[in-house]
């Protein structure tokens, strides 16, 4: 009888801990660890990598990673990566920030950082709602989506408009590096991994600060069904929030 040879075809990245995860069904945050983590092993980084985490969905995320982590108040990860990149710049420094993080209370924070062109990676994770505290409104939040405190839509001549963080950030000469990629089917994840490993490169390189702002599904907050969230993500944001490269320096091109 022949025997059987098996081969190793998925492997948990190092930087990734074997933990159990706290986020829902269908919700795209495990996704987006994973590419990271893959990044950072790929990199070969883990040992001199710090992640910066404030308030939000993405406030556990060092319960997964096998890296130092440092906790920001609400908003804040920004300043704190700064502080920590100031400090010690041998450090890879990154924050992972959700929409109500870094485009509300904290878009202060990431408009200066980037005006200063502070050299750290940000991860932006957009699902266009305030996932940990009730599914409200966002600035993200796109014209007509019902949330818990727009039950009728949100109303953009009260409200305003959702707002465009690649595209707001690209302009300033001390970004290096705005991109949107989204991680709703299997193309599209391959691109997200693809832009987050051009990030670290662009900090690895000192050329400033490098954004990837990334579309990701919240089924329980969108009252959707894992696969229904996929496709509203699809239908609904990517026309708002289209996916594409806002500015890449000419070291990274």
């Amino acid at each position: 009888m022949n025997e059987m040879l098996e081969k190793v075809v998925f492997r948990r990245p190092e930087t990734l801990n074997e933990s159990h995860t706290h986020y829902c069904p269908g919700c795209g945050h495990g996704i987006i660890h994973r590419l990271v983590a893959e990044v950072i092993d790929e990199l070969g980084i883990r040992e001199r990598t710090i992640g910066v985490a404030p308030v939000g969905c993405s406030v556990f995320i060092y319960d997964y990673f096998n890296v130092d982590f440092a906790e920001a108040a609400h908003g804040r990860a920004p300043a704190m990566a700064t502080g920590i990149k100031r400090v010690q710049p041998d450090k890879v420094v990154f924050t992972y920030q959700g929409d109500g993080d870094l485009a509300a209370i904290g878009t202060n924070e990431i408009l200066h950082a980037a005006v200063r062109g502070e050299n750290i990676t940000v991860i932006f994770v957009n699902n266009a709602i305030y996932g940990m505290t009730g599914g409200q409104m966002a600035p993200t939040t796109l014209p007509g989506q019902i949330t818990t405190s727009s039950p009728e839509g949100r109303d953009v001549e009260m409200a305003g408009w959702p707002v465009r963080v690649a595209e707001l950030l690209a302009p300033l000469p001390g970004v290096a590096y705005a991109v949107r990629r989204s991680v709703h089917d299997p193309r599209h994840i391959r691109n997200a991994k693809k832009a987050l490993k051009t990030a670290f490169q662009a900090q690895l390189a000192g050329l400033g600060l490098a954004l990837v702002e990334i579309l990701s599904p919240c089924p329980t907050n969108w009252n959707l069904k894992p696969t229904e969230a996929l496709a509203w993500l699809e239908a609904k944001m990517l026309p708002y929030f289209p996916v594409g490269d806002y500015k890449v320096v000419e070291g990274l091109k």
